[in-house]
């Protein structure tokens, strides 16, 4: 008998959904997307972040290349034209403590891109790698019962239409769902947690002015720890010779639209440098603004009936404020878990596993909600939460460890493995890291950025604000 899986949704998730089910053996696995999909890397509407600044952390990248061994997925990327950045020595970063060293040892680096490139270098990378097909069409519902999921409902212009499946995957996104199609299954009561700093980004792009193609990835973080908005900027290379500069301030502190006061914007924070680097170059793009930048958790492993054949993952399981960076790590990470299960079980009708699959998924992606929303429950007019006592304990045990890493190797070194998403947030707590941050750091904070004097030269040409 031929066994199908209908994956919903051919983003990050979807595509690396599929490419684990085309590798346990499913005879047809078929992608659906209301969405006409790009023959090349250009933003699409189903992508609500598509403009702004992403990171790709190491974690997650080697999770994507455990789903597509033969792809090749770093090499493709930096083929493609996206930049490898050593978080030790290629970033410029500004924390709320200071400026943190650059360290010519090595560590973890992280890929950037446009979210576009990423999407359109996967999506080419499974269908070259499987026989997954991807169609246009708008998903309406579940078939099946509370026991287990049949198929989709297809939205259709003479009717809906069903598609059997054996396993369905929801991987629709932020825009999912799967609430009220669970509810049409007769299985209610999913708790949900939104926590909403009222975080708007910013993001416009730039050509990379002549003498500063290794001008290294510059970002002014934002403070927690004043009550105050957040308030942030960064300026990442990606392909093409551009810069994508995204400003973000939560509710109160939003960004402008407009060029001037984007401008302006950049310069008023903390630190004018991101506004001093764009001053001298050219723009390429208006300003464009997205408002969806939520931290959203749908406790689906907690609902006690969970029917067979119906599995969630991505944002459609746990949706992150975007200014984290981990929301394609987790996406891979998701599914990496499929992957593991599938094989596992022997196959997509193993009994119970769509609520394994389910719960590791939800496993990996209790790391990075701890962080992002154990930062965001700390600005102003945040909805959704306050902190709590143990909020308050581990954040005032992070900034420690931030602090000490402005100066320290060993607490830099921590903080690198943790965001890279290799290690989880337990190494914060070994031995050696409270060692690194309870002795603090050896060197006195530095006021300016860790820049080379080719690099200061470079600044000051670019400079058209006499700053």
């Amino acid at each position: 008998m031929s066994r199908r899986a209908v994956v919903i949704g051919a983003g990050l998730a979807g595509m690396l959904a599929a490419a684990a089910l085309s590798a346990a053996g499913a005879d047809e696995v078929i992608v659906l997307d209301r969405d006409e999909l790009p023959e090349g890397p250009e933003h699409r509407k189903g992508l609500p972040q598509g403009r702004h600044a992403h990171l790709l952390m190491a974690g997650g990248l080697d999770a994507m290349e455990d789903l597509l061994p033969a792809a090749r997925l770093r090499k493709r990327l930096l083929a493609a034209g996206a930049h490898e950045i050593p978080l030790s020595s290629g970033m410029l970063a500004l924390t709320p403590d200071g400026w943190l060293r650059r360290w010519r040892r090595e560590g973890p680096s992280m890929l950037t891109c446009t979210r576009a490139l990423l999407d359109w270098v996967v999506r080419e990378a499974v269908l070259e790698q499987t026989t997954v097909q991807v169609r246009r069409a708008a998903v309406v519902g579940l078939t099946g019962s509370a026991d287990r999921v049949r198929g989709v409902r297809v939205a259709a212009p003479g009717g809906d239409t069903d598609l059997d499946a054996d396993l369905v995957v929801d991987a629709s996104g932020r825009g999912t769902r799967v609430v009220s199609w669970l509810d049409g299954l007769g299985l209610s009561g999913v708790r949900e947690r939104a926590v909403d700093s009222g975080l708007v980004n910013a993001s416009r792009i730039y050509r990379v002015p002549e003498g500063a193609e290794r001008f290294p990835l510059t970002v002014v973080q934002p403070d927690p720890f004043v009550s105050r908005p957040a308030r942030s900027a960064m300026v990442m290379p990606v392909e093409g010779g551009r810069w994508l500069v995204s400003c973000g301030g939560s509710r109160g502190g939003e960004p402008p639209a407009d060029p001037e006061g984007f401008l302006r914007y950049a310069l008023d924070l903390p630190d004018p440098i991101v506004g001093r680097l764009i001053s001298g170059a050219e723009p390429l793009t208006d300003v464009h603004l997205s408002r969806s930048t939520s931290n959203v958790r749908r406790y689906l492993e907690k609902l006690p009936r969970w029917p067979e054949g119906f599995v969630v993952l991505g944002d459609a399981l746990a949706t992150f404020n975007p200014a984290y960076g981990h929301g394609m790590s987790v996406a891979a990470f998701g599914a990496r878990v499929l992957d593991r299960e599938l094989a596992r079980s022997g196959g997509l009708g193993a009994p119970g596993l769509a609520r394994r699959v389910l719960r590791g998924a939800a496993r990996a992606a209790d790391p990075a909600w701890a962080m992002a929303v154990g930062q965001d429950v700390l600005y102003p007019d945040v909805r959704g939460g306050r902190p709590t006592v143990a909020d308050r304990v581990v954040t005032a045990y992070t900034r420690r460890m931030m602090k000490a890493a402005t100066g320290s190797y060993a607490a830099a070194s921590v903080i690198w493995d943790v965001t890279s998403l290799r290690t989880p947030p337990t190494r914060m707590f070994r031995p050696g890291a409270v060692l690194a941050a309870v002795a603090g750091s050896p060197l006195p904070p530095s006021v300016e950025p860790p820049l080379t004097a080719g690099e200061r030269a470079v600044l000051r040409a670019l400079d058209r604000t006499g700053a």
